[in-house]
């Protein structure tokens, strides 16, 4: 991360021998080998006296649905508030595919938000960041209800969900206009530019016609700088993390370094960035409560920090 990386205290990273099996594997969307490592560990994961709602409606879609975790311990003073996005690939995904986050942050002392949003292509852009926007905005109504505060409220997303986090934040005409109550903004692994994600397929190993992209932002290429975050950017400076992982896909290494670049350069921007050291795309977010802290210790580091 920048800035004061080294006074961060240590925290448990990757088990030596999962990480010997990570990267064996290299720079790759490995689904099957990612669940025979994580699979076991979060079916085991600590739920105890974490109260959890389940399906509370914030829209009219069915996919308008979220989970609330709270904390187990009670306490009159309101707890920061956590809003993650989960992945997917813009076509698949489901918030009880991120427990593990609602489980781990919630037993931290967080409220812990984890919505489901709408999928390509029934659903294209920007549907994703209307969803996550609106989120936000069933937050301020009711996380206080919850515990939470309203005035420490965070949003997280990852691979999909930080693309739909990014356009949400960034770009002012998907907020109300009194803008986001956030304070602090974090992207994992996302995607931020889909033109230049389509004019180098061949140089990221990007299949033709591509499943995911084409599905939420359309294949007319024409159009895609009018869809790409990087190029909409109007929002106010505001905290902000990007992080990637060490082993991540080639297109999410880059565009996270041009979002950075970007936002520091043209629109006065001061994010932190950071990477994710030992894990590759999937396993960075499914190693979440099970003893790693490689991902949970640099966003706890970061809301804390704010």
């Amino acid at each position: 991360m920048t800035g004061n990386a080294h006074d961060l205290p240590a925290r448990p990273g990757v088990p030596p021998d999962i990480e010997r099996r990570i990267r064996s594997a290299g720079a790759v969307l490995d689904m099957p080998l990612t669940r025979a490592i994580y699979a076991p560990l979060l079916e085991t994961q600590r739920r105890d006296g974490v109260e959890v709602h389940r399906d509370l409606e914030y829209g009219t879609d069915g996919r308008h649905r979220l989970d609330v975790y709270r904390p187990p311990i009670a306490t009159d003073v309101p707890r920061p508030v956590l809003i993650f996005l989960h992945g997917g690939g813009f076509i698949r995904g489901d918030k009880s595919d991120r427990e593990n986050v609602g489980q781990f942050f919630a037993r931290r002392g967080l409220l812990v938000i984890v919505p489901n949003y709408r999928l390509a292509p029934a659903h294209p852009w920007p549907a994703g960041a209307e969803d996550a926007a609106a989120v936000c905005r069933w937050a301020e109504l009711h996380a206080v209800a919850y515990g939470g505060d309203v005035d420490r409220m965070y949003l997280a997303g990852e691979s999909a969900g930080a693309a739909h986090v990014a356009a949400a934040t960034l770009v002012r005409r998907f907020q109300p206009p009194r803008g986001l109550r956030l304070a602090g903004v974090a992207l994992i692994s996302g995607v931020y530019n889909p033109r230049l994600e389509f004019l180098a397929r061949r140089e990221f190993g990007i299949p033709t016609p591509d499943p995911r992209n084409d599905a939420y932002y359309g294949a007319n290429s024409d159009r895609l700088g009018d869809m790409s975050t990087v190029e909409l950017i109007d929002a106010a400076p505001l905290p902000l993390l990007i992080t990637y992982a060490e082993l991540d896909l080639p297109q999410m290494q880059v565009q996270a370094g041009e979002l950075f670049a970007r936002l520091v350069t043209r629109h006065g921007f001061s994010p932190a960035l950071c990477v994710i050291r030992g894990h590759n795309h999937l396993t960075q977010v499914y190693s979440v409560n099970t003893g790693d802290e490689s991902l949970t210790a640099v966003l706890s580091d970061f809301m804390h920090g704010r």
